[in-house]
């Protein structure tokens, strides 16, 4: 603890430095004197403040299965750590090279929807638009940052274990811009909640956060499905205390995912690695090494989905190696059936919008 809070201290001034640039960005689209583009079709950011792990794939494909069965809906991304340059649409057939992972996820998952990925949000809007003129609504991903564009709706998410309210300005801490930058959002979701919430610990949260009056707040938790087979994902088991669960995990914040695991099965070796991490040849040959070496009767391999869209680039060693690996299934869900008026408000968003 004090180690941490010395470093905290130690990096205070390199913080002010970067929270000085970026109020002064702020401060350039507040007054207008740079220029943010809005577009004559409805769009919806989902973001937040702190780098990586509030649980924005999941509440994007929340998104994409609440509007595609009635509209024409498309997701933007920037498509972090891939390889490829500019703007592209992403097919199902490609791999995470060439989109990045959530992209990827996104497009095959959601086979009827248009899935794209470009640097610029706001020249890739107009080249998504010419190609699909018929689009209705386009989802940006991990876009609160960009002022380039004015979304329709701006949905800011914060996890209930570590609010933006109790954060730093990078470096110190894990905040992108300053906490009183939450005041852009329309809706608030705070994410990852329990599964059974405390009213009490709920109330001091909404007023530590203080919602402007026109800011709506939900709270949302993960429901984890069955675990699907990587190689055919309409094989499905069931975890159980008997079971011995090999996680292998690149993403932000684990700590909720390990929570459930310990939760269902009798142990769990978490093999972590940074966020986005692309698996090399080395990592699989070791991932199949403490597979084989572990004595468990009953053990399997468990990923996330996003891990397995850059696992799948290792697919056909991983089959000849025979390693069982399973994916695990992740869906939002609301705290007090506050879904009905989350969604209300979406829709209610689209309804009222005018070119």
């Amino acid at each position: 603890m004090i180690q941490s809070w010395l470093g905290k201290i130690l990096m205070a001034p390199f913080s002010l430095i970067y929270g000085l640039m970026i109020g002064i960005r702020n401060a350039l689209y507040e007054s207008e004197l740079v220029k943010s583009t809005k577009f004559s079709l409805p769009v919806i950011s989902v973001g937040n403040i702190s780098i990586g792990g509030a649980g924005k794939t999941p509440h994007i494909e929340y998104l994409i299965r609440l509007l595609s069965p009635y509209i024409n809906v498309a997701t933007l991304s920037r498509g972090y750590k891939r390889k490829t340059k500019g703007f592209r649409f992403v097919k199902a057939s490609d791999n995470v090279l060439a989109t990045g992972d959530e992209p990827l996820l996104y497009a095959r998952k959601h086979k009827d929807i248009v899935v794209a990925v470009g640097e610029s949000r706001s020249l890739a809007i107009p080249q998504m638009v010419g190609k699909y003129p018929d689009m209705q609504a386009i989802l940006l991903d991990d876009a609160f940052q960009h002022r380039a564009i004015t979304p329709g709706l701006n949905i800011l998410l914060t996890t209930w274990d570590d609010p933006f309210t109790k954060d730093y300005l990078l470096p110190s801490g894990r905040l992108r811009e300053w906490r009183s930058s939450y005041q852009r959002a329309d809706i608030i979701i705070v994410t990852k909640c329990p599964s059974i919430l405390d009213i009490v610990e709920k109330s001091k949260l909404v007023q530590e956060i203080n919602p402007t009056p026109t800011q709506k707040i939900y709270f949302s938790y993960y429901e984890y499905g069955y675990p699907y087979n990587f190689y055919n994902n309409k094989q499905r088991i069931k975890l159980d205390p008997d079971l011995d669960v090999i996680l292998i995990s690149a993403i932000a914040n684990t700590k909720y995912l390990l929570d459930y695991l310990y939760s269902e099965v009798e142990d769990v070796h978490h093999m972590n690695y940074e966020d986005h991490h692309l698996f090399s040849d080395l990592d699989i040959e070791y991932i199949n090494t403490v597979y084989s070496n572990r004595e468990s009767k009953r053990k399997l391999i468990l990923t996330t989905e996003k891990d397995a869209m850059r696992l799948d680039i290792h697919r056909k060693k991983l089959t000849e190696l025979n390693i069982p690996i399973y994916v695990l299934p992740t869906e939002v869900k609301f705290h007090d059936s506050e879904n009905k008026a989350f969604d209300q408000d979406v829709r209610d968003f689209l309804l009222r919008f005018e070119v």
